[in-house]
């Protein structure tokens, strides 16, 4: 048999011999052809099936192929899906290494039950009928009994939507449990707070200036397509800046890349904060329309509900936070904070923000951070924007 003048041109066709493809093309996913590399110098072929499916070893469920051997039905490796709208086919190194879990010697392949002492690491094979007899019987008896603080529900990860936190509400039972309390849920209270959910989902791809508190989704090691759109919006002339006490990669593409003491963050976001309120840089309208400004003049003891009387109010209450107070807080000098607040002054509603983890987990107060940084969004009126950053749950 000749041998074909390229590896390109007989297993990534194209228009013409120079036309290189980054993905199989879709058409071919059902029968798709590659050589076998352990089989050189021989030019063995190897068909495949191409099956989306999803990579869940973070929150990202970053999109995969599945690249199942047509002759022995098994996942030969894991590659980006280009089709996928949040991964778009780049993935980071936890992706193709899914494989490991797939054929791991120690994986569980069906229900075990204890035998023996709690702790003896003794286990038996049982069934799904009786796995599932045994607990609904033991959380039954336990809810009829009256005996709901007994049941406690523990993922390590929550990652079913909801549904499991209101079955347990509708059984009566606060119970549910996993590793967010140490994690996320610092973050999750301060945005909470501000607009009733929890979980923003930022443009940084159209925004103008980019606040990254630390970096742990945008580093790619956690939500990669956070870190794509980091370096889209890059792309597109946003000013990134970046607050983490180590140089992180995502600190390294960052126009301002600040290390202040652990925990003095929101000493910075108030000084950004009064920037915008004591030279009107605020978005006057936004602030007029959804902050609930006439409770807080009733709650103050006003005489007045007039919104001119709220921002009087404002300037007064945030005037003590200058940026010589957060240079004293955070050992930032207070040139670069200043710079720092002009620039996000700039970004109007394309002023993207985050903070997940760093210093707002473990850490008494920590969800203050996440607070006073969405207070910038909050007054540029950069929610729900182009740019900005939208409400989630």
């Amino acid at each position: 048999m000749a041998k074909p003048d390229s590896i390109k041109e007989t297993f990534y066709p194209g228009p013409s011999r120079s036309h290189l493809a980054a993905f199989p093309p879709k058409e071919r996913w059902d029968n798709w052809t590659e050589l076998d590399s352990r089989a050189w110098p021989q030019r063995k072929e190897r068909h495949y099936s191409l099956v989306p499916t999803t990579c869940f070893n973070c929150e990202s469920a970053c999109g995969l192929l599945a690249y199942i051997d047509k002759v022995t039905g098994e996942v030969q490796k894991f590659e980006g899906n280009p089709e996928h709208p949040g991964s778009r086919g780049r993935n980071c190194a936890k992706g193709p290494a899914t494989l490991n879990q797939v054929t791991d010697p120690d994986r569980i392949l069906y229900p075990l039950k204890r035998a023996g002492r709690r702790g003896e690491g003794k286990w038996e094979r049982t069934t799904w009928d009786e796995a599932l007899d045994t607990l609904a019987t033991r959380i039954r008896n336990a809810i009829v009994e009256n005996r709901r603080h007994e049941i406690m529900y523990h993922v390590g990860r929550p990652g079913e939507d909801g549904f499991t936190e209101r079955i347990l509400a509708a059984w009566g039972i606060d119970g549910h449990n996993s590793h967010t309390n140490i994690c996320s849920s610092g973050s999750r209270e301060g945005y909470q707070l501000w607009m009733g959910l929890d979980r923003p989902s930022p443009d940084h791809a159209n925004a103008k200036v980019i606040l990254l508190i630390s970096a742990h989704l945008e580093s790619g090691h956690y939500f990669n397509p956070h870190a794509q759109r980091v370096i889209d919006g890059k792309a597109n002339g946003a000013k990134l800046i970046v607050f983490d006490t180590r140089l992180s990669n995502t600190a390294t593409h960052a126009d301002y890349w600040v290390s202040p003491y652990p925990g003095s963050e929101a000493a910075i976001l108030l000084a950004i904060a009064n920037y915008l309120i004591q030279n009107d840089l605020y978005n006057r309208e936004f602030v007029e329309r959804w902050w609930n400004w006439k409770e807080f003049l009733v709650a103050e003891g006003s005489a007045t509900t007039d919104f001119t009387d709220f921002e009087a109010r404002l300037k007064q209450i945030y005037q003590e936070y200058t940026f010589e107070f957060a240079a004293e807080e955070s050992g930032v000098d207070a040139r670069v904070i200043e710079e720092i607040a002009k620039i996000v002054s700039s970004a109007g509603t394309q002023f993207s923000s985050h903070n997940w983890r760093s210093v707002a987990s473990g850490v008494s107060g920590g969800w203050m951070v996440a607070r006073c940084l969405f207070m910038l969004n909050a007054l540029l009126g950069a929610i729900a924007t182009p740019g900005g950053v939208f409400p989630n749950a």
